[in-house]
């Protein structure tokens, strides 16, 4: 395993940087353990202090961060400033949160007095996806950093400079060396690090193969872990929904960065009455696509992250066609380069094509038609994946009811899903379990110690 940070869009080689030695892996634990015993005793005050210097750090470094996610992963630069943005929020939510929430709560009970405190566990080892660089590691590291954790990263192996830039600013913050570290480990050295008694959590988001893989190696350990893995999101459009907003929300949420999100409406499932007008209108849509270079204005679809990515998105809509499915290119061609793929509706996708209970990474929507409402649910609970979900109606009271029986982690209604610092994030079957972000996501790796004082025996 190496770690390259390569242009997918010029094929240039920015950066390569060699494999953790052993050695520096056993530092590093050492270094972060010994962080953490101080770090836990630092006063909260002092602790959140530091989340409020990172945000403006963020802030006042946006454009450079920014600039870098487009060019080490390829989506358009405006959705990876929107990725900044997002991450100065979690920063600065539990800046000035994170005090309030995890003070004692008291507990009624017929014991007597009762308190459960959020204490720190010790080490967190993250490992994190290529998808959104700096997102995915502030969803962890700020509510960690608060609780009063170590965090251990371990980042893709294509956003190398990524966490190089978060790690220092890190440091620029005040965060005391330990508290957080990026490694360059492999899965051999992930393994070890695991199973390390000093690690006292593990979160990774990524593949369910990764997951399962991760989730035994912790449960070996006794460790706990969060898991956040694939989706297949489905979007549940009725025949009361507003079109324009329907379609609107359909081009945006499935083809922002390239369809590489796991929360992107992956499945599109448009009841009979409202089908062949909302294909019809969903092709004009995305008719005006236009790929090219990531970090040009015009430029609409950037490349995918790297050339398996794009080859392994090319196989599936190979197998899907093979199976019977009907492709309906759209936009301006992309560029010939090997990380594009172009833009695909996917239509005629029955339960035996093998693309039906998969997810694709890539700006390829699944549209089905379905006869009902109950054919509509029906369909969007077959599935292996619960990650999220939305559903469109004018009638919101009803498409509230509609959302309450997918099967899924999160269901927005009327527009894409989406994260905000103060939700919590997280799916059920095969997209994983526990939660980031929120007060869910705060307390995730704190132990919740529950004190008991008896009334006194006169």
């Amino acid at each position: 395993m190496s770690y390259t940070s390569l242009n997918p869009y010029s094929g240039e080689v920015l950066l390569s940087v060699p494999d953790a030695t052993d050695a520096e892996i056993d530092a590093a634990l050492e270094t972060a353990h010994a962080s953490y015993m101080r770090w836990r005793a630092t006063p909260i005050a002092e602790r959140v202090a530091v989340l409020a210097r990172a945000a403006e750090l963020v802030k006042e470094r946006r454009v450079e961060l920014g600039r870098l996610s487009t060019l080490e992963m390829g989506r358009l630069l405006g959705e990876s400033l929107r990725e900044v943005d997002i991450s100065q929020s979690i920063f600065d939510y539990y800046a000035e949160n994170a005090e309030h929430l995890l003070k004692p709560k008291p507990v009624a009970t017929v014991a007597g007095e009762a308190e459960v405190h959020f204490d720190p566990l010790g080490i967190v080892f993250a490992v994190e996806p290529w998808n959104a660089p700096f997102y995915q590691v502030v969803r962890v590291l700020a509510p960690q950093i608060a609780v009063g954790n170590a965090v251990i990263l371990k980042h893709a192996n294509i956003v190398p400079q990524c966490a190089q830039a978060l790690s220092q600013l890190m440091l620029d913050a005040g965060l005391p060396e330990g508290v957080f570290t990026n490694v360059y480990a492999t899965h051999a050295q992930s393994e070890r690090i695991i199973a390390d008694e000093r690690v006292r959590g593990v979160t990774l988001t990524g593949s369910e193969t990764a997951g399962s893989i991760v989730a035994a190696q912790a449960g070996a350990a006794l460790t706990k872990s969060v898991l956040e893995l694939g989706g297949s999101d489905a979007m549940i459009v009725l025949d009361d929904a507003n079109l324009d907003l329907t379609v609107t929300c359909a081009a945006m949420g499935r083809m922002a960065q390239s369809g590489q999100i796991c929360i992107s409406p992956k499945r599109i499932i448009v009841v009979d009455s409202r089908y062949d007008e909302f294909l019809e209108r969903y092709r004009l849509a995305l008719s005006g696509l236009r790929g090219g270079d990531p970090l040009a204005e015009d430029t609409t679809v950037g490349p995918l992250s790297s050339r398996a990515a794009a080859e392994r998105v090319k196989e599936q809509l190979r197998r899907a066609v093979d199976h019977g499915a009907t492709l309906i290119e759209v936009g301006e061609p992309v560029p010939d380069i090997p990380t594009f793929v172009q833009p695909t509706i996917l239509t005629g996708v029955e339960r035996n094509n093998p693309i039906y209970y998969q997810e694709i990474f890539g700006p390829v929507p699944m549209v089905f038609r379905v006869a009902d409402e109950a054919a509509a649910l029906e369909l969007a609970n077959d599935s292996p994946f619960g990650l999220a979900g939305s559903v469109y109606s004018e009638d919101v009271a009803h498409a509230q009811e509609v959302a309450k029986r997918i099967e899924t982690g999160m269901v927005w209604i009327n527009t894409p899903p989406g994260t905000t610092p103060d939700l919590p994030f997280g799916g059920i079957k095969r997209s994983g379990y526990g939660h980031e972000l929120g007060e869910a996501g705060l307390k995730e790796f704190a132990n919740q110690k529950l004190i008991v004082t008896p009334p006194r025996l006169e």
